[in-house]
């Protein structure tokens, strides 16, 4: 029999089913994991809107680039005030997700949502520019409560080891949002809503009306509906989950990916802006900029096939259709001709549509190779998170140390292939800090959304450091070191003080 090394902890657990947060291999929560992912596919959805909210709000309130750019920092900035809330709450009263269970918890945060968007309306009939800022912040309290029940309730919905799995599909389904909400977006906000003589602003009126609604449907379906009450159960008080060190060590990571991945994407255009690396307009750079991006959604979806446990032979079929369809819609959907709509040169737009599709042809065939390395790397992965964890961030780290040490089209595709590798990080790395965490998770889970601060720090390091040196090339050393972190807690991290359920000892003894 093998020995087992255990740390039993007053939270070391017996009731598999209620403490560790797994669940039998031959239950099977696929319906409810499909309900699930329509929560991923909103908040993808409706934040990329913010990208089309901001040029409508400068140009409607006459803003300057900061003040027009505070539609992100309210958005954003809700997500860490709403988990440190959480946390505190946790810590203090008990877990509220333990309390109230899972599915309670999507619907309070999608009522929460669809408040913050009905203010829509009335900002916009007072047009009033604090007023959507604060919608907008209420909108993202709502996505950060939907976020600390969807993200842990959807790697419970199943075996602990292919958690990834499922949270990785769940993510692609965010992408497909984040892809296809530009162009919906674009086409309500500047086109069909657009009213002459109106004010600007008006125009967001009935979109947001919409998503108000919807979340209110959404929270009435998810209230009827059975949801399996799976890891509830357990209240405790304090702050529990810091006692594990590889969640204190996930949160670190998840800092580290959310910041590295956003400074990367922040910095692309004027990167490739750069006389020594490719010396792009901002207009041709964009092309490049949707490459990265919609690289998350490639390899959020590859990542959930080979990830999964399904048969060999259809993994290799899927790894192979899967990242082709999404590489086309990717294709398809940054070649809508949005800048047509935004400046209201509507004419014959799928006739533009169809010459930006061609003419793309020529920046995304050149990506096709970094697939194929994409689909190499999980063959080295063999389906374990952590070490496809490891492979794909330090996959990263030499991208980026190329990008740096040698300049031209070399270091130009080097960063925009950075999307496609780091598109598991976010996945990977929440279900390896919630692995092991029982009645935790949804503490765990407020810890983690907390981290997406990241965002909001390294971005500016990054720019300091190429203010200080004059040289943004040198400047990626910041995201490179972030990477090399999450590598790390990939190869070693989440497995230093990971405490094993007792009745996954038993099981396995």
């Amino acid at each position: 029999m093998a020995e087992l090394s255990i740390k039993t902890t007053p939270s070391t657990v017996v009731n598999r089913n209620v403490q560790s947060g797994s669940t039998p291999d031959n239950t099977n929560y696929r319906a409810s994991f499909a309900i699930m992912t329509s929560l991923f596919f909103m908040w993808g959805f409706m934040t990329v809107f913010n990208d089309i909210l901001i040029p409508r709000f400068k140009e409607a309130f006459t803003l300057d680039y900061f003040q027009a750019m505070l539609v992100q920092f309210a958005f954003f900035g809700a997500y860490f005030i709403g988990s440190l809330i959480y946390f505190v709450i946790s810590a203090t009263a008990g877990d509220p997700i333990a309390k109230i269970g899972y599915k309670n918890g999507v619907v309070i945060g999608l009522l929460i949502s669809a408040t913050g968007s009905a203010v829509f309306w009335p900002a916009a009939s007072a047009a009033s520019y604090p007023m959507f800022l604060l919608a907008l912040f209420v909108v993202g309290l709502g996505f950060a409560m939907l976020q600390i029940a969807a993200n842990p309730y959807v790697t419970i919905l199943g075996p602990e080891r292919t958690a990834s799995s499922r949270l990785n599909l769940a993510q692609g389904f965010n992408s497909i949002g984040t892809t296809i909400g530009p162009i919906i977006g674009g086409f309500l906000i500047y086109q069909y809503f657009a009213k002459t003589g109106a004010h600007g602003a008006d125009s967001v009126k009935m979109p947001y009306l919409a998503f108000s609604i919807v979340f209110v449907v959404l929270a009435v379906i998810f209230f009827f509906i059975h949801l399996p009450h799976i890891g509830e159960g357990k209240i405790e008080h304090g702050a529990s989950a810091l006692k594990y060190p590889h969640v204190v060590l996930g949160v670190i990571a998840i800092f580290m990916y959310v910041g590295g991945e956003v400074s990367v994407g922040s910095a692309i255009i004027n990167f490739l802006g750069q006389p020594t690396v490719a010396g792009l307009t901002a207009v041709e750079a964009s092309k490049y900029v949707s490459l990265y991006w919609g690289g998350l959604m490639i390899g959020r979806f590859m990542g959930a096939v080979e990830l999964s446990e399904m048969k060999r032979k259809h993994k290799q079929m899927l790894l192979v259709v899967i990242p082709l369809l999404a590489y086309l819609l990717l294709w398809v959907a940054k070649s809508c001709p949005i800048d047509s709509l935004q400046n209201h040169s509507y004419g014959d737009i799928f006739t533009v549509w169809g010459q930006q599709f061609q003419a793309n042809w020529m920046v995304f065939r050149i990506y096709l190779p970094f697939i194929g390395l994409c689909w190499l790397l999980y063959q080295f992965g063999q389906a374990r998170a952590g070490r496809t964890l490891m492979i794909f961030s330090l996959t990263v780290v030499t991208l980026l140390l190329t990008a740096i040490m040698v300049g031209g089209k070399v270091a130009m595709w080097c960063v925009v292939a950075v999307g496609l590798f780091t598109s598991i990080g976010w996945s990977n790395t929440f279900s390896l800090a919630l692995d092991g965490t029982g009645a935790l998770k949804s503490q765990v889970s407020s810890l983690l959304v907390m981290a997406i601060l990241g965002g909001a720090i390294l971005p500016p390091l990054q720019g300091y450091i190429a203010d200080v040196t004059k040289n943004l090339q040198i400047s990626f050393i910041v995201p490179l070191i972030a990477y090399a972190y999450v590598a790390f807690y990939g190869a070693k991290g989440h497995n230093i003080g990971r405490r094993i359920p007792l009745s996954d000892v038993l099981q396995a003894n």
